[in-house]
């Protein structure tokens, strides 16, 4: 992990050439996938999900039996740390619910604003050789808070056909309605618009790989979305209070996620870069998912000296981190210097993988420098919200002259038509 200045950074971003050709590659196979998917509904799920996943499914439902099973496949730590969890998770968004509300601003006046659940959502949790359950809670859980009325989830089946029982188990811990066995472009297609046993969705969350990221894009429109998520990042601001081992295990915690992933460490401290340096050396030496954090580290990971925190703070902002990391004294007193973060972890010992799983906020997070102008997952994402006016005749008379000169100027004269009418009779 290359230890550099925030000038050289600099540089080195302004020499990198992006490549579109994939994305536009991906965009033609995704089309195609979201056309036959609409043509021939599912029975072009069962054939992409023999060509993708290796599967030939009779049934694209997950049964009762199968839940079932999978409660038979858990260990009694999992369910405990999973309800630990769910717990925190749901106290947590509880606090965001928002109610209606109505205000008489002047007599014969009643505004206000109607806050409606969604009618339904279908959640994405990418699978096969991975299992993210904690990837189910963070979607299904809000949800469920909003009141929304129908919960589908999608994940691509491993090879005996089954969906993992720690998904499954989370799904219905969380209170999903229905899950599917199938996953890819074909499954944002399906929720999308709907086959003969997927029932289309109003809405569609949650991650996935580049195919899944394009699809939601192309239905988006058709269906709402949560956001195109982007590679996973990290960005650690550290000073001498920090610990080199706490912060390189952090940085590689990102790392293992994809070879595209991000993980910057900015410090003040060259004597603390270069303790940090060896100790992520050390550490990859170890990992499991040694080959992914490599060239993960190795293309995108950084250890940046700066001149001061407040330089620091500066290329932070610019940045928009999806997670920021403040390894520094006193960090509580340093929030005010950051605005643009889709999550803040404060101190030595609140490191991200405690936001993945425990602490309760939202893991979905906006990625891809998004966080300048968005915010995490939450219950606001699965409500909507109706704004109501109601006129007495004698307030609206009161303001009819204003309205039909408004209306005139515009040249929208069946406008001004409309209170004319009210007015005059």
């Amino acid at each position: 992990m290359k230890i550099i200045t925030l000038e050289k950074y600099r540089v080195e971003k302004n020499q990198q050439i992006t490549v579109q050709t994939n994305a536009f590659e991906i965009d033609q196979i995704v089309l195609g996938i979201i056309g036959r998917v609409r043509e021939e509904g599912d029975r072009a799920l069962l054939s992409y999900t023999e060509q993708f996943d290796g599967v030939q499914l009779d049934n694209l439902i997950v049964t009762a039996e199968e839940f079932s099973e999978a409660r038979t496949l858990i260990t009694d730590e999992f369910l405990y740390a999973l309800r630990k969890a769910k717990q925190n998770i749901t106290a947590f968004h509880e606090v965001q619910k928002e109610q209606s509300w109505f205000v008489n601003q002047e007599k014969g006046i009643v505004l206000g604003q109607k806050v409606t659940p969604l009618d339904s959502v279908g959640i994405y949790v990418p699978g096969g050789k991975a299992a993210y359950p904690s990837t189910v809670l963070m979607n299904a859980i809000p949800a469920k808070i909003a009141g929304v009325g129908r919960i589908a989830m999608v994940t691509p089946p491993q090879v005996d056909g089954k969906v993992n029982p720690h998904v499954l188990v989370a799904a219905q811990e969380a209170g999903v309605d229905i899950v599917y066995k199938i996953g890819g472009a074909q499954a944002i297609a399906a929720l999308a618009y709907g086959t003969e046993t997927v029932k289309k969705v109003v809405k569609i969350t949650g991650p996935g790989n580049a195919f899944v990221a394009r699809a939601k894009k192309w239905v988006f429109g058709d269906v709402a979305i949560d956001m195109i998520a982007g590679p996973s990042e990290i960005c650690i601001v550290a000073d001498d209070s920090a610990v080199p081992k706490f912060v390189a295990a952090d940085l590689l915690s990102q790392a293992e996620h994809d070879e595209r992933a991000t993980a910057i460490c900015l410090t003040t401290s060259k004597s603390f870069a270069e303790a940090l340096q060896k100790e992520v050396i050390k550490q990859i030496k170890k990992a499991d998912r040694k080959g992914i954090i490599e060239v993960s580290i190795t293309d995108n990971g950084r250890i940046i000296l700066v001149d001061s925190l407040e330089e620091a703070y500066d290329f932070v902002n610019k940045l928009a981190p999806e997670h920021l990391q403040l390894m520094v004294e006193n960090p509580m007193e340093q929030l005010s210097y950051i605005h643009n973060a889709g999550a803040i972890f404060l101190g030595n010992f609140s490191p991200e993988a405690l936001g993945d799983y425990m602490a309760g906020p939202n893991h979905t997070l906006p990625t891809s420098g998004t966080s300048a102008f968005s915010s995490p997952l939450g219950v606001y994402d699965f409500m909507k919200k109706t704004s109501i006016i109601h006129y007495s005749e004698q307030a609206l008379h009161d303001v009819a002259d204003d309205i039909i000169t408004i209306a005139n100027a515009e040249g929208l004269t069946a406008h001004a038509s409309s209170i004319l009418v009210r007015r005059d009779d």
